[in-house]
């Protein structure tokens, strides 16, 4: 067949790139340097599974599929993949990552983004919490409006030609400086007008101190706000536990319904972290659901192995959770249930731009984390740590060394990211994360790694069906029929 020559050449074994997949039966293939998602058929799936069983040796792969298909069969299925591939659909040409990364070598320095610690302290105990109760193993202390201004001006005065900039009021718990954040708010606004800017604040709280005058102020300034809430009262009150050891549900779920309502259900996410106390996570966003909120995300805790951090074995009973969590959703948005589940938000058809598919973390060199004292780190996970700290907002970033190793952490400088499928659309994963548990930037926690794998996977199934639903329901009840005849 002289397609299979065709097709031998621009296959040239198992594509990096490409990865198919199924779940609750529905097989997809993915070009992530194509940026592309098709639905494929068993016939096509059976082929590609042959190729890579044989390892690429497509006389063998025919062989096998030979006793299964027609001649006929194999023929238009070759040549519905090498028309995928003149349109540019599929076994795609990877980007230009070298041009890209030399022309950004010459790229002026430019922040984007503050994360603004607004309190080293809490008004809640979490078991899993990675900063110390707070303080991230430094003095509790509030920041002052002193350096609050000034952080405002360090991003002002170093964010070059960018229009658009972010603050993010973190913690511990920010609005313990409420007042603090109502000064840097005002001061910010004010300060990026004079410079043709606006800066887009972002709260992020526990929700304790969420009443009436917060509400009003964060709607007003039409801040994004992420409420921290874990899903069941049995679960959230495992670990998010108030001061005086009572958990922190009952309270939390109240300010957060009247805070969502009071803005229309827009603009924030209900932020929540399973651990090992609750593999079941899935129930966990239901529940959140359940609740009448519409914008949720949970997400894995980082710790090592133990009460709260996940073992390996742990990790194949999360990925069928995962599953679960998926066929869930579709189930509850075809029945017309309002979802974004954050970790599900692929985009099926621009994607990301080139720098955020190399390099999807922008911490060190585009972001920075400032403390109450106003010194600076790469991001929130490395305060604290006296390595990263790379200077002051009175004084300016010190340690440039440490800037350019971020900006050179990136998938191609990755030896395990260079040769993964999800790699465009991961971007390389967390920097902290990969620290912290295995000494370099440049090495990627594989238990990360193989969650987000089946994250993609799950997202962009809730995204097929998210568009094509009632399209995809009546292919897979034609061909459930079909394989019930032919049994």
């Amino acid at each position: 067949m002289a397609e299979v020559s065709d097709f031998e050449a621009i296959y040239q074994g198992v594509n990096k790139n490409v990865h198919k997949f199924k779940i609750n039966g529905l097989p997809v293939l993915l070009d992530a340097a194509a940026g592309s998602v098709h639905l494929i058929d068993n016939a096509v799936w059976d082929f590609l599974d042959s190729i890579e069983n044989c390892c690429g040796r497509f006389a063998y792969a025919l062989r096998e599929l030979e006793r299964k298909y027609s001649r006929r069969e194999i023929k238009e299925v070759l040549r519905e993949l090498i028309s995928l591939r003149d349109l540019g659909l599929l076994f795609a040409d990877e980007p230009n990552a070298e041009e890209f990364l030399e022309k950004e070598k010459e790229r002026e320095f430019m922040v984007k983004a503050l994360c603004l610690h607004a309190a080293h302290d809490c008004n809640m105990t979490c078991g899993y919490c990675f900063a110390a109760e707070g303080n991230f193993g430094l003095k509790k202390e509030l920041m002052s409006k002193e350096v609050g201004e000034r952080a405002v001006d360090f991003l002002l005065e170093n964010s070059g030609s960018r229009r658009t900039l972010e603050i993010d009021f973190f913690g511990g718990e920010p609005l313990l400086n409420f007042e603090a954040i109502e000064h840097i708010t005002a001061y910010g606004n004010k300060k990026a007008e004079e410079y043709g800017k606006r800066i887009n604040f972002t709260l992020t709280t526990n929700c304790l101190l969420l009443n009436q005058e917060v509400c009003e102020f964060v709607n007003r300034n039409k801040m994004q706000v992420i409420l921290s809430l874990d899903g069941r009262k049995i679960i959230n009150d495992r670990v998010r536990l108030l001061k005086d050891g009572r958990g922190s549900y009952d309270v939390v779920v109240k300010r957060i319904l009247n805070f969502v309502e009071s803005r229309n259900h827009e603009n924030y996410y209900v932020r929540g972290t399973f651990t090992r106390k609750n593999l079941d996570f899935s129930k966990d966003v239901f529940h959140l659901f359940d609740l009448g909120l519409k914008h949720v995300s949970v997400e894995p805790v980082v710790a090592p192995p133990g009460e709260y951090g996940f073992y390996e074995d742990d990790i194949s009973v999360l990925e069928m959770e995962y599953e679960r969590l998926a066929e869930g959703l579709v189930k509850r948005m075809l029945s017309g249930q309002d979802i974004d589940f954050y970790h599900f938000n692929i985009d099926l058809d621009e994607g990301q731009c080139l720098s955020r598919k190399i390099r999807g973390c922008g911490a060190g060199f585009e972001y920075f984390a400032v403390t109450p004292s106003g010194d600076i780190y790469p991001c929130h996970q490395f305060v604290g740590e006296k390595n990263f700290l790379m200077g002051n907002v009175f004084e300016g970033i010190k340690n440039k060394d440490m800037m350019e190793l971020f900006r050179s952490a990136h998938i191609y400088s990755k030896p395990k990211c260079r040769e993964c499928w999800a790699k465009f659309i991961c971007s390389g994963g967390c920097h902290a994360s990969a620290y912290y548990f295995n000494g370099s930037l440049f090495e990627p926690l594989e238990t990360a790694c193989i969650l987000q794998k089946k994250r993609i996977e799950c997202g962009i199934y809730f995204q097929l069906y998210k568009r094509f639903g009632q399209q995809i329901s009546e292919l897979m009840d034609f061909r459930d029929s079909l394989e019930e005849k032919g049994s």
